[in-house]
């Protein structure tokens, strides 16, 4: 299938770069191109883009949509995590703006043999990068019952996490869990019947699993003060995140880099020395506006930080 995805809060993301026709920007989830059509779309002759994802099928898509942009435009596969290393090896120390947008794009969604969604019966995939070798069929098989709590919990945010991780420990004793129909299956026996009227009841625990199985919380917060550090002076870097984890760490990290003095409060001034590195821009994330939730419901959770370089 086509590489099909909607790009969330487009207009705010590309207003919120403040993009300089010969400006170097990248985007570390590249997805299917649509933030990096707007990006390149801006950018004049000396102007260069770099896009980075892990997916070797965006990379083939974005690669399409931005065939008129050649002379500007590098595309590279790899995890955003490493986008310090990967622009060096092409030369480029700092760059005038990022764009992040987190989380599982339409495409990989909506491609039933990638095994992301619950709404197709196929084999328990998940892996954002097909090189790596753990899979969510490894971590629902292998990983102990104490160990798949946590993860349900705290990336699912389920209150049903310890009954569902039991659930699992219990139906894999008979056989492996092979599907992601199985895994439904199960899911749906751990939560009562009058529960399961508030959406799909497999929706929390496959956004757990795909969260431990891409390391997404890891990477995100490995790799912030190094994107900060990365920009050029009024450079900006522009996250998108979907799930409040994500979120709470966009905001702990921008507001540290504002505001990174280790003083006690009752202290009269600095001590420490730490500088601030930039500004938040947003004091409060941009929402998606009333007509972006009508044509597009996956953008609902969506929330958009910006931080500034001084």
């Amino acid at each position: 299938m086509s590489f099909n995805h909607y790009s969330v809060l487009l207009e705010e993301t590309i207003e919120n770069l403040n993009i300089r026709p010969d400006g170097i920007y990248v985007d570390g989830t590249l997805g299917g191109g649509g933030h990096a059509l707007e990006v390149v779309k801006k950018l004049a002759d000396k102007g260069r883009f770099y896009g980075i994802d892990q997916d070797d099928a965006a990379i083939s898509a974005a690669g399409e949509r931005l065939a008129a942009y050649q002379d500007k435009i590098t595309l590279i596969r790899s995890n955003y995590c490493h986008m310090q290393a990967v622009l060096k090896e092409r030369s480029v120390e700092k760059v005038d703006g990022i764009v992040l947008d987190l989380g599982v794009s339409s495409y990989q969604l909506d491609t039933e043999e990638r095994g992301f969604s619950y709404r197709f019966d196929t084999e328990l995939d998940m892996r954002m990068d097909r090189r790596q070798s753990l899979t969510a069929k490894d971590i629902v098989n292998g990983y102990a019952e104490m160990e798949l709590f946590r993860i349900i919990r705290d990336y699912g945010e389920d209150q049903f996490a310890k009954n569902i991780a039991k659930h699992i420990v219990k139906a894999r004793e008979e056989k492996a869990i092979e599907t992601t129909g199985e895994l439904n299956e199960i899911i749906k026996a751990a939560i009562p019947a009058k529960m399961r009227q508030n959406g799909h009841p497999s929706k929390k625990t496959f956004q757990a699993i795909r969260i431990e199985c891409n390391r997404e919380l890891e990477v995100l917060r490995d790799s912030l003060d190094t994107m900060m550090e990365m920009l050029n002076p009024g450079g900006r870097l522009c996250i998108i995140t979907f799930h409040s984890l994500e979120d709470r760490i966009v905001k702990s990290a921008f507001k540290k880099q504002e505001n990174p003095c280790t003083c006690p409060p009752e202290f009269p001034v600095c001590v420490c020395g730490k500088q601030p590195l930039g500004k938040v821009i947003t004091k409060k994330p941009i929402l998606p506006s009333a007509e972006e939730l009508e044509e597009n419901s996956r953008s609902k959770s969506a929330k958009l930080r910006v931080f500034e370089k001084k």
